[in-house]
């Protein structure tokens, strides 16, 4: 089936549909969200949603598209950060002002769920999760602070530590209260950033003070 020509308005209408299609998959999961529940979350006929994506793996993988592309500019402002410190406060703070977190991270845990047992989400996930760990890589490669842990790990094994942190972070908040408020998650996300950074990255003599 072939795409639309992707203009201004069909983008909008696209953006349109994935956001829907999150808010089904965080509430429903993969398994029990159908094109129908997009379309009524979205206030569009199924009908319009079919022009635009052929089925739901097809949507899945448009929001695996999208998520790269998000990873991309957020990777973007970390690099502009003057610190690595202040690059890794960028990533994990990235969600705490959506309007919705909880969603988002409800729909992550989904995701991984998914990717267990079905091998075309297990691609995708990978593909989003390895474009995620390489950018980060590359910023520890980059920064002077990479080059004096006196940990002895690799730039490949500071960023696995990093994403095992933010994924287990990313968990807890699925079972976190609802009220609580964008600045009280962005200081809890921020505290945890520091731990890790003093962990991670002070100088090996420096180590006893963190």
């Amino acid at each position: 089936m072939s795409q639309p020509q992707i203009d201004s308005s069909n983008a909008d209408r696209r953006s349109q549909i994935l956001e829907a299609a999150l808010v089904c998959f965080a509430k429903r999961g993969f398994h029990q969200t159908s094109m129908h529940d997009i379309s009524g979350e979205a206030g569009i006929s199924v009908g319009l949603i079919y022009r635009y994506f052929e089925n739901k793996e097809a949507v899945i993988s448009a929001m695996a598209d999208r998520h790269k592309e998000e990873i991309q500019q957020m990777l973007e402002r970390a690099r502009q950060a003057p610190s690595l410190l202040e690059s890794l406060e960028i990533l994990f703070t990235a969600h705490c002002c959506e309007n919705e977190p909880r969603l988002i991270s409800a729909f992550v845990v989904d995701l991984y769920a998914e990717a267990s047992r079905n091998p075309h989400v297990a691609d995708l996930t990978r593909d989003v999760l390895e474009t995620a760990m390489a950018g980060v890589r590359d910023l520890i490669a980059r920064a002077p602070e990479g080059q004096n842990t006196g940990n002895n790990l690799t730039p490949g094994d500071l960023a696995e530590l990093i994403f095992a942190v933010a994924r287990g972070m990313l968990m807890l908040d699925v079972l976190r209260p609802h009220e609580m408020t964008a600045a009280e998650r962005r200081t809890r996300q921020l505290e945890v950033t520091r731990r890790l950074w003093r962990l991670l990255f002070k100088p090996e003599g420096e180590l006893a003070y963190a």
